[in-house]
């Protein structure tokens, strides 16, 4: 790849709760990446939209208000329909282990909970985005 991983941090829904946000957008910026935050309370069409704009590789969500179940699908249904299934799609937040299996099999390539090192995220980032 000739230029930076680019990556799309939202926050979709209406989590008022940014810093876990915030502190993965400067690590991955920090590892390299070219990152792009779209600040709160985005709705999914809203990231979508800012993705395909914005050419990113790689949507990372984070979410803490439950409403993941409902609101990564729509992104990655979203995506799918605007023919740009190939970004990847990572999610973060307080998320139930009893969640993650669902959200993997609808598309959401990796969950990360808290307490994960920011270095765990960097590096499975670069292993799915080939050079």
């Amino acid at each position: 790849m000739d230029r930076p991983i680019r990556v799309l941090v939202a926050k979709p829904g209406l989590d008022g709760h940014d810093r876990g946000a915030k502190v993965i957008a400067r690590a991955l910026r920090d590892g390299g990446m070219e990152v792009i935050y779209t600040g709160l309370r985005q709705t999914p069409e809203q990231i979508v939209a800012a993705a395909i704009q914005e050419d990113v590789d790689v949507v990372a969500m984070s979410i803490l208000s439950g409403a993941h179940n409902h609101l990564f699908p729509k992104v990655v249904d979203l995506l799918e329909k605007e023919n740009a299934e190939d970004i990847l799609v990572i999610g973060g937040g307080v998320i139930p282990e009893d969640d993650i299996p669902e959200l993997k099999k609808v598309g959401i390539k990796a969950i990360f909970t808290p307490g994960t090192p920011t270095t765990d995220v960097i590096e499975f980032i670069k292993s799915q985005i080939k050079n």
